[in-house]
């Protein structure tokens, strides 16, 4: 009886270890492929960042070279010195972001709550009604938000263009806050409420902590937005004083130094990255467990 199974355990084992072969050959398949992607999206930043180093004239030679034959850091030097000063821009940037992540945080959170706990008339309804200006180009309604934002006084105003932003970020911002609260279970609430809590107690001391990576994937989102946003920026604002990172690099493309510095140009592009990426680094796991528990109801 032994000597006739034997021939089958070799078979099985046999067949297990090229599953196992084939198995690992696609995860080297895979991740050959995960390299090279990687290394075609990080490939403009590598050339942006070499191209910052050059001196100015090898920068803008014809035809261009990939790697500097000297470094320099003139081209930061001038972006800095560049107009108003960069950290003007810089500055009016960061402050846009943080107003945009403040209101982004304050309407949607509650709103998102609202709809995944309270049954009300209409609720589906006004939850189309939310997500509806994702199906309206917001460049159709600048002109008139301009005017209006003369009238009140908010052109060249950092929380005139925060309002912008806000209004662009916030239907996802709702949709995803409502899926990540729903992700929570009823009976947690509900074991609070037996405890003497109230509808706030519940929400801000049960329901808010479990919620914190799809908060923290809004604020990223808004602030990605809004540090990214061009039209509306140079829409609202025309002083030279209040204008944001975007604006102040299509200055610099468009000839302030006499020609295109393209040298000036990536040392800027390479400044206006730099948040982004240190932001996300930094907020990563909070970022892809937040968008995941958020996008899966």
């Amino acid at each position: 009886m032994s000597e006739i199974a034997l021939p089958w355990r070799r078979s099985r084992a046999r067949t297990e270890t090229q599953a196992t072969e084939a198995g690992g050959a696609v995860r080297y398949l895979i991740g050959a492929i995960a390299v090279f992607i990687a290394a075609l999206m990080l490939a403009p930043i590598v050339l942006s960042f070499f191209a910052s180093i050059k001196t100015g004239a090898e920068a803008s030679s014809v035809p261009p070279t990939y790697l500097p034959h000297s470094l320099s850091l003139e081209n930061y030097f001038k972006i800095f010195d560049y107009q108003a000063g960069l950290m003007v821009y810089v500055g009016n940037s960061l402050a846009v972001a943080a107003f945009t992540i403040v209101f982004v945080i304050v309407l949607a959170v509650p709103a998102g709550y609202g709809l995944a706990r309270f049954n009300f008339r209409g609720k589906e309804i006004l939850f189309l009604l939310l997500l509806a200006p994702l199906m309206i180009p917001y460049q159709a309604l600048l002109t008139p938000l301009y005017l209006m934002f003369a009238k009140l006084g908010l052109a060249n105003s950092q929380v005139g263009l925060a309002v912008i932003h806000t209004i662009l970020q916030l239907p996802f911002s709702v949709y995803l806050m409502r899926n990540s609260f729903e992700g929570v279970p009823r009976e947690l609430e509900e074991a609070a409420v037996m405890d003497g809590s109230n509808s706030w107690q519940c929400f801000a001391r049960v329901a808010l902590p479990l919620v914190l990576p799809g908060i923290v994937t809004i604020a990223l989102f808004a602030f990605i937005t809004s540090w990214n946003e061009f039209l509306a920026a140079l829409i609202v604002m025309n002083k030279e004083t209040a204008f944001t990172m975007p604006v102040m690099l299509v200055g610099v493309r468009s000839g302030h130094f006499g020609a295109v510095d393209w040298g000036a140009l990536q040392a800027g592009i390479i400044v206006s990255i730099l948040p982004c990426i240190l932001i996300y680094v930094l907020l990563q796991k909070y970022y892809v467990s937040g968008l995941l528990s958020g996008a899966v109801k």
